[in-house]
């Protein structure tokens, strides 16, 4: 299982002083990072995928720092130390307490992380956030170890790369509790997986500041173990929205789009009966597309029919845009497609040159409902035809990435990659979101690509429509000059005119021809 590695930015004037026990004992939590919240769809937060999985996590690739948001300060801190520092180029936010960096979690990843390690790096003397990596919990105990000690080599050796090392790490585990748990039990069970992440960043040279266990709305530390401040029953987090964190996120539009699981039901497929009639529908439109393929210019043909039945999908939906919650949205969404058009649509974007022509929508008024369309695709992907939804999923994650929604665009490839991981485009994408990079260089190659076949696909329909050349008709026979007309030809002696006369000389006689003949034959 690959880890999630992401960036964010905070400052911690005093985070060189957060391991120390007597710190805990003297004033607890009492000094805290001050972050600049960094807006999750400019950061880099993940590689293959998020699942609860008992495999080992393989690192990812290196993250590039993302650059922080321009917020308002809502406090600030006015210690000697900062007044001698110099103004911050960027407004800072201080984050003053173990509560207040438990509730920023899911504004640096841009959802909340049920089930999930994850791991974020400090920087710096003022504990400046960097990169960050998220792994889902594996639930084989036996894979912790490994799982703890990849995730840190991940982290740290993408600091690395970047020319930096962290000073320290906070450590997050965040899961609800299971039938007959409370979160105490959820923590209690966790320790163990703890303990090792601690030690293998200290096995790096970076000491884990903090370490929580988020559950039940409720949180934990690891680190701390003056109850006065961390009592054993966990210590209740911040109402939503009512954080520092929150009112600066929502000051600058940053976006929390739910839990993960929230977000991965949304790319699940159909089960029950709808399935089995989704499937059928599938099994009818693989039938008649071999032979289809088969005929003449087939491929053509099938490519031309997905992408016009395509194109109507996404006019359909946009002349129909559901509210609600996210589910009654998707509900909606499905009851716009037949299983047939489903079906149709599914097998016809198998094809990689069709798949291509199809990320064409990925701006302006068509990028929401093509969305919503390669979501609901890819909820139609029932049964044994899972390995479809990939490049259905992989579709979806590019218009997500493409409309500057990086934690959708993260998830939701991940979901393509946990199905096929060796499926290229989504792998492509995913780094590219992985490392921070420019949606922008394809989104203008597919711009280029679609103005090409837009001028060659008119220049063949006037070459279809402009009048045909007039070509020589066939016309008779050349005719041999005529002789003179009779007027302009001398009389013969007895006045005729009829040509090839015979001539006669002064006596009356005829002459002979040329031949002697002095008569008829």
């Amino acid at each position: 299982m690959n880890p999630h590695s992401e960036n964010a930015h905070s400052e911690s004037p005093h985070s060189e002083n957060r391991h120390s026990k007597n710190r805990h004992r003297k004033n607890p939590h009492s000094e805290s990072p001050r972050s600049e919240p960094t807006d999750p769809n400019a950061s880099d937060d993940s590689s293959h995928t998020a699942d609860n999985s008992s495999r080992a996590a393989r690192p990812s690739e290196p993250a590039t720092p993302a650059r922080p948001a321009a917020l308002p300060a809502p406090a600030a801190s006015s210690t000697p130390s900062d007044a001698a520092e110099d103004p911050p180029a960027e407004p800072q936010v201080t984050l003053r307490s173990a509560a207040e960096i438990a509730d920023a979690l899911p504004y640096l990843m841009g959802f909340y992380p049920d089930d999930s390690i994850v791991l974020v790096a400090l920087h710096g003397d003022r504990g400046r956030f960097g990169g960050r990596v998220r792994l889902g919990i594996p639930a084989d105990t036996a894979h912790w170890p490994d799982a703890a000690d990849q995730l840190a080599d991940c982290l740290i050796t993408a600091a690395a790369a970047r020319g930096e090392h962290p000073m320290g790490i906070l450590v997050f585990l965040c899961q609800e509790p299971g039938a007959g748990e409370s979160g105490t039990d959820v923590k209690d069970r966790l320790r163990p997986l703890a303990q090792r992440l601690r030690t293998a960043c200290g096995a790096l040279d970076v000491p884990v500041l903090e370490a929580l266990c988020l559950s039940n709305s409720r949180f934990w530390s690891y680190c701390c173990p003056d109850f006065r401040c961390c009592p054993a029953d966990g210590t209740p987090m911040a109402m939503p929205g009512t954080s520092v964190m929150a009112a600066a996120a929502a000051y600058a539009g940053m976006q929390v789009r739910g839990s993960l699981k929230e977000m991965e039901a949304r790319l699940a497929p159909r089960t029950g009966p709808r399935a089995a009639e989704q499937e059928t529908a599938l099994d009818a439109e693989a039938a008649a597309l071999v032979p289809r393929m088969l005929r003449p210019d087939g491929a053509a043909a099938v490519r031309r029919d997905t992408l016009e039945l395509a194109e109507a999908m996404i006019r359909r939906f946009r002349l129909d845009t559901p509210t609600g919650s996210n589910r009654a949205r998707d509900a909606c969404d499905d009851a716009l497609i037949t299983d047939a058009e489903a079906a149709s649509l599914i097998h016809g974007l198998q094809d990689r040159i069709t798949r291509d022509r199809a990320a064409e929508w990925m701006e302006g008024p068509a990028a929401a409902p093509a969305l919503r369309l390669w979501r609901a695709l890819a909820r139609r992907c029932a049964g044994g035809y899972l390995e479809h939804a990939v490049a259905l999923l992989t579709l979806a994650g590019w218009v997500c990435w493409a409309t500057d929604d990086g934690p959708s665009a993260r998830v939701t490839l991940g979901r393509a990659l946990s199905i096929d991981p060796g499926y290229v485009f989504a792998d492509l994408l995913h780094r590219a979101v992985n490392e921070g990079l420019d949606p922008e260089p394809l989104r203008r190659c597919l711009r280029e690509q679609r103005k090409e076949r837009e001028e060659h696909d008119a220049a063949a329909r006037r070459e279809a429509t402009a009048p045909a050349k007039e070509s020589p008709r066939p016309g008779k026979r050349p005719q041999p000059v005529r002789p003179r007309a009779a007027a302009d030809r001398p009389l013969g002696p007895r006045g005729g005119s009829r040509p090839g006369g015979r001539t006669t000389d002064g006596r009356g006689r005829r002459r002979a021809g040329r031949d002697g003949d002095r008569g008829r034959r």
